[in-house]
């Protein structure tokens, strides 16, 4: 039997309020909190999160925080105060740049890059693209894209231990406006909405301790084209659902098609639905329009990613149990 997007469509009214229904159920117990934090980036994830979390909760119990940076996409802030405006939310502005300029975050990348391009420095800008699985030269590859202040870009394979180094010192930007969230989640007895989709939970895209970090996970089990669905019926800015997906980490623009996922969504959603109902490679070929062996690069480069989202998403080990 055929299948194709449509499979991936929801009801969107009755999975918001079964949704609705689990969040205040976790927070009455477990969780023992008044309300929810979430970290408002002007993206259709935390957008949907703080929506739904006001549609269950109410507006007073929902508290928002932007957390900008020295290299943060002007349209981030004011996508998300848009959005704060429409859900009527209490909100403030964390600035982070201060503190992860005192934590050498941007000093450390940037010596990072210098070992491959040394004239890197001031008025420079860049961003990591990771290879593409249907490149056929491995999944293992990444490559730093950087352009001078007249905005001439070049293009360098990085060595793993450059590779490394940057998105060291890129999580910190997520594990800084992570303890930040917990900041306020704890001054007002409330718990921390975590903002992962599917295909990011699912693929170890996030940052352990930082966008990882949270005590409830409304939309992890749904995919990104559902979460859009959601988002038109919650009643989510239009700006927001029209902004295509960006990382927002690094200081030239970038999607996350093009940093992790290598597909857009709407492919990678049905490559990955196909992958976890047992769909043949041709079936989802024909769901897709992409070639057969497009789909197997998919799949493998599903398989790769989780392999490393294990370990993100790992407690910490220890000699004995302790319970």
């Amino acid at each position: 039997m055929s299948f194709s997007a449509e499979d991936l469509r929801l009801d969107a009214e009755v999975e918001i309020a079964r949704i609705g229904d689990w969040m205040m159920e976790t927070l009455r117990t477990p969780l023992r909190r008044r309300g929810v934090v979430v970290g408002l980036s002007g993206g259709i994830d935390s957008s949907v999160t703080a929506a739904l979390a006001v549609r269950a909760l109410g507006a007073d119990r929902v508290f928002g925080l932007f957390m900008p940076e020295d290299e943060s996409d002007p349209q981030s802030l004011a996508l998300g105060r848009e959005l704060a405006q429409t859900l009527g939310v209490a909100t403030v502005v964390e600035t982070i740049g201060p503190i992860l300029a005192a934590a050498g975050c941007y000093e450390r990348r940037d010596a990072f890059i210098r070992e491959i391009l040394p004239d890197y420095g001031e008025g420079w800008r860049c961003k990591v693209v990771l290879e593409s699985p249907f490149s056929g030269r491995g999944l293992a590859l990444s490559w730093l894209v950087a352009a001078d202040p007249a905005g001439r870009e070049v293009k360098k394979r990085m060595p793993a231990s450059v590779y490394l180094g940057m998105i060291a010192a890129a999580n910190m930007k997520q594990r800084t406006r992570k303890q930040l969230e917990y900041y306020h989640a704890d001054r007002l007895n409330y718990a921390v909405a975590g903002t992962p989709n599917r295909l990011e939970y699912d693929q170890g895209f996030y940052v352990k301790n930082g966008d990882g970090a949270a005590d409830l996970k409304p939309i992890a089990h749904l995919y990104k084209t559902q979460v859009y669905q959601l988002a038109e019926a919650l009643g989510v800015p239009e700006a927001i659902r029209r902004r295509p997906p960006t990382t927002d980490t690094w200081s030239l623009p970038q999607t996350q098609d093009e940093y992790y996922f290598s597909l857009p969504h709407g492919l990678m959603d049905i490559c990955l639905y196909a992958l976890n109902h047992g769909r043949s490679a041709a079936e989802t070929a024909a769901a897709t329009g992409m070639q057969t062996d497009e789909v197997e690069a998919a799949w493998q480069a599903i398989a790769a990613k989780r392999r490393v989202a294990v370990s993100l998403g790992a407690p910490p080990l220890t000699l004995l149990p302790v319970s």
